[in-house]
């Protein structure tokens, strides 16, 4: 019954082997055997410009983490003399 259900639900099926073989030929008149390497390669890096993007962005998060764990020597110095002062 459950799979009757989601059936209705999605209307679709997911391709099957012989639906892959169409998808694929379709691909490949569509833009021919030499544009195929050069769209993958594009995709390469597209793919690899994000993730060092996200590597940089959640370095940065984390050095600003550091950053605010750590107190600067001068604040530290600054309480000091300020402590120093009051006495």
């Amino acid at each position: 019954m459950a799979p009757a259900l989601l059936k209705s639900v999605f209307l679709f099926d997911l391709p099957n082997g012989f639906e892959w073989i169409i998808i694929i030929a379709v691909f490949l008149l569509l833009f021919g055997g030499k544009k195929i390497p050069e769209l993958m390669r594009g995709l390469g890096r597209g793919i690899r410009e994000f993730n060092d993007a996200k590597d940089n962005v959640k370095k940065e998060i984390e050095d600003g983490m550091k950053e605010e764990r750590k107190p600067s020597s001068n604040s530290t110095a600054a309480t000091a003399s300020q402590e120093q002062a009051h006495s």
